[in-house]
């Protein structure tokens, strides 16, 4: 099966981890590979907003989870039978098709019950002579079974309490044997036994069937239609008739109305959780409109999904996507600290201590001698300036500023003016519309032993739009810091002109006289040469939070 292969990178996406997995996706593109696709586990920040629209570049596919979902395992070509069809046909799937539960449909593909292989079974085990007399049919799926036509009466859908006889004996013996019986209930198989044809009309039964495809008389066609008996001839032999008779029960009679489902959109553990738990062999799964989509059981569970991950810019599970951890991951490219899960089978794992993961993406390019078209080569451009700050940031080493050079010939860019371009559409905090949003557009969690931390950041012109929303901004730094449970929170505000950093701090109060830095009021610190949260910032945290 060919999975679906999604290049994405972590929550809270910032422009290098948007621009690597578009750029790492038009790569695996370029080499042959249709199946890969861009996507992104977050809303765009206003700047990477902006930088698309700059390039013309649509924005990657939102996956807001990657959770397995039950449609991902099941198969879309159930074995069904109709709620009208007979018991028969439902035998003929279970023989053919090597299934447990066959679910019973109405004419809109909804399912109205189950027939378990065991309530067959039960069926086939009947014993004595009233019990294998008695048919539950209709008219109509008793003709079906018989492949027979009516000579008079018609196909009656009504299901009815019917019981058998086989009038092989002389008439007299024969009126003797069904006159305890209310004619009414009286299905009577018999060949060309006129005497007993004539007495079963002139009694009134419900059915009567001649067998063997035998010629009726027109003065007993004539006599059925008069007394209003229903005269139904077969081909089949009267052995044949009398088994299939009782084969003639709708599915639908038959069927068990209580039943186990699950919707197709729901996550793929409610259906692991229903199948081990709930005692039933299988689960319908069914679409939005309730109607059949499959039938899973067991052993859909280890069906293999039908997509898969290639991580950017992080490699760490409590960043990823949520669902992730459910997938096979086929890929790593990162420039961050290892924190991976485990993987069932070898994979290529790419890292690098470099500014970017758009530098290892770009040297990607040149290891498969692909060389990125402007377009793209500006895009990889744009993720390292971003995070590297326009080349200022601590972070930055020999190999980005090379690869900068590069991807600014194969764009026609100046890249200290694309760069500044950059920051200069992005660096309003009030660009990103609230200050949940100012928090959370970058928002990545971090620990210390059994401590979990956060940390945001954001790049601005100047500090005095944060100072206008320092109170709004700790509001929304204290309301996450209690979503995720946290140690502390905290948001980096970024001056890209005085290269220097004002943090904001919420919780972590008794590691405060450990921070080192100067704090003009309290919650706030003053960190001057400070710009790269990854080099600079949380390692210090985990420091002060180790030495508590």
């Amino acid at each position: 099966m060919d999975k679906q292969i999604f290049v994405i990178g972590h929550r809270n996406p910032d422009t290098d981890s948007i621009a690597s997995a578009l750029a790492y996706a038009h790569l695996k593109r370029a080499l042959g590979d249709e199946r890969v696709t861009a996507a992104m586990a977050g809303n765009l920040n206003p700047q990477t907003t902006w930088l698309l629209g700059r390039l013309g570049i649509e924005a990657p596919l939102y996956l807001a989870d990657v959770h397995p979902k039950v449609r991902d395992v099941i198969h879309r070509t159930p074995v069904t039978v109709a709620a009208d069809a007979p018991l028969l046909t439902a035998l003929e799937q279970f023989h053919h098709n090597s299934i447990r539960v066959l679910p019973v449909l109405d004419a809109a593909g909804v399912p109205k019950g189950i027939i378990p292989l065991r309530k067959i079974a039960e069926r086939s085990l009947v014993t004595g002579a009233d019990s294998l007399r008695l048919v539950s049919a209709s008219l109509a799926s008793l003709a079906a079974c018989l492949c027979g036509s009516f000579l008079s009466g018609g196909a009656d859908a009504a299901v009815e309490s019917l019981h058998l006889f086989v009038g092989a004996m002389a008439e007299e013996s024969f009126v003797d044997r069904i006159s305890g019986f209310d004619p009414a209930t009286l299905v009577v198989v018999t060949g060309d036994r006129s005497s007993i044809q004539k007495a079963s009309i002139e009694r009134g039964v419900r059915l009567l069937v001649v067998t063997g495809g035998l010629s009726v008389a027109e003065d007993v066609v004539r006599l059925a239609a008069s007394r209003g008996v229903a005269l139904l001839s077969t081909p089949l032999d009267t052995a044949a008739t009398v088994s299939r008779c009782r084969l003639a029960t709708p599915a639908l009679a038959l069927a068990e109305p209580a039943f186990e489902s699950v919707s197709v959109g729901e996550p793929l553990g409610r259906l692991r959780d229903k199948l081990l738990h709930s005692g039933e062999s299988a689960v319908l799964a069914l679409e939005e409109d309730g109607s059949l989509a499959g039938v899973a059981t067991k052993s859909s569970l280890f069906a293999p999904l039908p997509y898969a991950l290639i991580l950017v810019d992080h490699n760490e599970l409590s960043q990823s996507v949520p669902g992730a951890e459910d997938l096979e991951i086929l890929e790593v490219i990162d420039h961050h600290k290892l924190g991976n899960p485990p993987t069932t089978n070898p994979i290529p794992f790419i890292t690098a201590p470099v500014g970017s993961t758009c530098t290892i993406v770009a040297s990607l390019y040149e290891e498969h001698e692909v060389e990125p078209p402007a377009q793209i080569a500006a895009l990889l451009l744009a993720g390292i300036l971003s995070d590297t700050v326009i080349l200022k940031s601590p972070t930055t080493t020999p190999r980005d500023r090379a690869t900068v050079s590069r991807l600014s010939a194969l764009a026609g860019l100046d890249w200290e003016a694309f760069g500044a371009e950059i920051f200069a559409a992005s660096g309003a905090l009030s660009g990103y519309g609230s200050p949940e949003r100012v928090v959370g557009s970058d928002f990545k969690l971090f620990s210390q032993g059994e401590l979990t931390f956060g940390v945001g950041q954001v790049e601005v012109f100047g500090f005095a739009e944060f100072n206008e929303m320092k109170k709004e901004l700790q509001q929304a730094l204290a309301a996450r810091r209690e979503k995720e449970g946290l140690e502390l929170a905290g948001l980096m505000v970024t001056d890209i002109s005085s290269e220097s950093t004002m943090f904001l701090m919420e919780g972590g109060q008794a590691f405060t006289r450990f921070m080192g830095y100067p704090q003009p009021e309290p919650h706030v610190f003053e960190m001057k040469g400070v710009m790269s949260r990854k080099k600079q910032l949380v390692p210090h945290l985990i420091k002060v939070l180790g030495g508590r």
